[in-house]
């Protein structure tokens, strides 16, 4: 069943306000099939919801990882068909680790546009200690620097009820674990790929297929980690469970 947060209830033009893209956008991944339909409510206007945000955000990622809209259909094909906006915000962030910083300077009129809801002063602190955000002033208004691949997921942590505490040593688990992640994959792309090309990079034909690796290796690595990690934290919360219980 569907959460409130879930329902579709954005406009198209507040669903383009929402992902920061324009309603022009909005309606070309559309017809691309890229963008599931709207919901058609009363008066036969369409209504989107959470999910159409997430994945806008994903489409709009993979297209800034250089992806072309054919590898994006595929890269979409693979995805599970009933993943949650949440879901989908996690592949956004992972994918969006790649690239270079994106941060944008943010006024809070403008962070809470993009969120979607009205921020207290505590939803601003968990969102810095998630990392998805920096505090900073000016002399005429509050700016935050702001990582977009991160934002939306962070909104939809909000509601759930984690200690603060618990937020920063999460935070510290995972970028330990990622880091270490990254650096063997690195380690294993070094030794096993960028070796051997090395050794032939006067090859024109050779040249031409590392940059296209180069290019779309990293979603491809990205979507496997997220389904390996989602099966083990799957297995361990069923551990941590112990055996349903008879009847």
């Amino acid at each position: 069943m569907a959460t409130a947060s879930e329902e579709p209830t954005l406009t198209v033009d507040e669903l383009a306000a929402r992902a920061g893209v324009t309603v022009r956008t909005v309606r070309f991944y559309s017809t691309r099939g890229l963008l599931p339909p709207p919901v058609i409510g009363p008066r036969r206007v369409g209504r989107y919801g959470s999910a159409h945000v997430s994945r806008l955000a994903l489409i709009e990622e993979l297209q800034h990882q250089g992806m072309t809209l054919a590898a994006i259909e595929r890269y979409l094909e693979q995805l599970p068909p009933d993943l949650s906006a949440r879901d989908l915000a996690i592949h956004r962030a992972l994918v969006a680790s790649w690239a270079p910083d994106q941060a944008e300077d943010m006024s809070r009129a403008e962070l809470e546009k993009r969120a979607g809801r009205t921020l207290s002063e505590q939803d601003v602190d968990r969102l810095a200690a998630m990392g998805v955000l920096e505090r900073s002033r000016t002399p005429d208004d509050e700016v935050h620097r702001v990582d977009p691949g991160l934002l939306r997921l962070g909104v939809e942590l909000l509601d759930v009820p984690i200690a603060h505490e618990t937020i920063l040593a999460a935070r510290t688990v995972l970028m330990e674990h990622t880091r270490s992640a990254a650096y063997e994959l690195s380690r294993l792309f070094r030794t096993e790929v960028w070796g051997p090309y090395r050794a032939r990079e006067s090859d024109p034909e050779h040249v031409e297929a590392m940059k296209s690796l180069s290019a779309h290796m990293q979603p491809i690595v990205v979507q496997a980690l997220v389904t390996a990690f989602q099966r083990s934290l799957r297995e361990e919360l069923r551990a941590f469970r112990g055996p349903a219980a008879p009847g």
